[in-house]
């Protein structure tokens, strides 16, 4: 009787359905959760293989229900210069800046000049403003998101120690920029870069601005996709319109000082409307289109002066561009950016000279004090002299307000000359030197 099973007793020899509800659990409930259990877990990886956007917003929609994202990623979709190096896909499983999501926390923006203090204006509050983020797209695979990515070799090789690397790539039929966090960076790295991406977002789009195209945050690498500007830096395409025989052609003329100089008053303008002031005025800060519009850039400077846990940071290689003010540690104001602005005139009609080359950096605030002021070059005519002169006084009230420099460029681009101006080569060492850069200083565009 123990070989006769417990079915034997109750159901009939042959009673098929007797047994099958008799073992129920076995054949029925088992298999049905197996089989659930497999095609769950089929469908969770044709999703993370094919649409890993949606594992992403699954993964994200399970926090707090009451934490509010203020950035979240964006990939492109699938399909300035002449660059060197080989392609190289960002996707690959070795590269990754992080191993686990990370939740990103950000905190309030607000106008706060590290150095000395603001003198006039009331203070930029972005909490006060409709937060912006770049823009979303569906997440692909990088390879087959960015097409035709090539690193972007820095400017007349000067060494880049930047946590960021800069490529070259295609998105959606237009050339862009990514700026691409490295491996090394730490959790504060890649905080603050994220933070400067929705920074640019909440600024907001200007003609004379780069525009933002979005950026890539839920995983690593971390992306900003920003729009390429084939000549890249100011201070790069005066060097080249130096030389002979340069392909593509680059020609500097006094009337392309008066229109290029207008674009960036005006973003200059921009940035002053919100009470955000620029702080970094300078060829390198400025970038070139094909067409050669002038888009102010240099914009972290901006950030981390309105980002409240910024570190004071006393950099040597931008003393030369500074105003009195700003070397004294005095209250700065917008007018200490019109100082900077009459010192980038004078690099575009010098074709990129150091200013006050013949100057120690340590010398300078007692130079301005003597009432000394940039000599007149040989490319500068008196007009386009006199509102570099105007730009550089000593005294904040005496120089120009944007609107009077905008009225002064205006007028001067009528009577300008189509003259193309000249210059010898340029020694790069004896120019960092005459700038006043340090060893540690480095040269980067983004």
């Amino acid at each position: 009787m123990s070989s006769i099973s417990n079915a034997d007793f109750l159901c009939q020899q042959g009673d098929t359905l007797c047994e099958i509800r008799l073992y129920e659990k076995e054949v029925i409930v088992v298999p049905i959760l197996l089989l659930a259990t497999f095609t769950v877990t089929l469908v969770f990886i044709f999703l993370l293989r094919f649409c890993p956007e949606k594992v992403d917003r699954i993964r994200i929609s399970s926090l707090k229900s009451n934490f509010r994202r203020e950035l979240h990623g964006i990939d492109a979709p699938p399909g300035i210069n002449v660059l060197e190096g080989e392609s190289i896909a960002l996707d690959m499983p070795t590269y990754s800046t992080f191993n686990q999501p990370i939740t990103y926390t950000h905190k309030k923006l607000s106008l706060s000049v590290d150095m000395p203090p603001v003198s006039s204006g009331a203070a930029y509050d972005p909490a006060s403003e409709i937060v912006v983020q770049p823009r979303e797209l569906p997440r692909q695979r990088l390879p087959e998101s960015f097409n035709l990515v090539t690193p972007l070799p820095g400017s007349f090789s000067l060494r880049s120690d930047s946590s960021v690397s800069l490529y070259r790539a295609r998105m959606e039929n237009r050339n862009v920029i990514l700026r691409v966090l490295n491996d090394s960076a730490d959790a504060t790295e890649r905080h603050n870069f994220l933070d400067f991406a929705s920074f640019l977002a909440k600024v907001g789009p200007h003609p004379f601005l780069p525009e933002l195209l979005g950026v890539v945050s839920l995983r690593a690498p971390l992306v900003t996709v920003v729009e390429e500007l084939e000549n890249r830096d100011l201070l790069g395409f005066l060097w080249r319109c130096r030389q002979e025989d340069v392909t593509p052609p680059c020609e500097m003329t006094e009337r392309r000082i008066y229109t290029m100089a207008q674009h960036v008053v005006s973003a200059l303008t921009f940035l002053h409307s919100k009470d955000l002031l620029h702080g970094n005025i300078r060829a390198r800060s400025v970038l070139v289109s094909k067409a050669h519009t002038a888009k102010l850039w240099g914009l972290h400077g901006v950030f981390m002066r309105t980002n409240q846990a910024a570190t004071k940071k006393d950099d040597p290689s931008m003393k030369k561009w500074q105003a009195p003010e700003i070397l004294a540690k005095r209250n700065v104001g917008p007018s200490s950016d019109v100082w900077s602005f009459g010192i980038l005139l004078y690099e575009m009609a010098t074709l990129g000279e150091a200013p006050f080359a013949e100057i120690p950096v340590n010398e300078l605030l007692q130079f301005h004090q003597r009432g000394k002021s940039l000599k007149k070059h040989s490319n500068c005519t008196n007009s386009l002299y006199a509102l570099i002169k105007g730009c550089c006084q000593w005294k904040e009230a005496d120089r120009p307000t944007l609107a009077e420099v905008t009225r002064k460029l205006a007028s001067g681009e009528k009577s300008a000359s189509d003259k193309v101006l000249k210059g010898t080569a340029v020694n790069v060492e004896r120019y960092l030197q005459e700038a006043g850069y340090g060893e540690s200083n480095s040269y980067t565009i983004f």
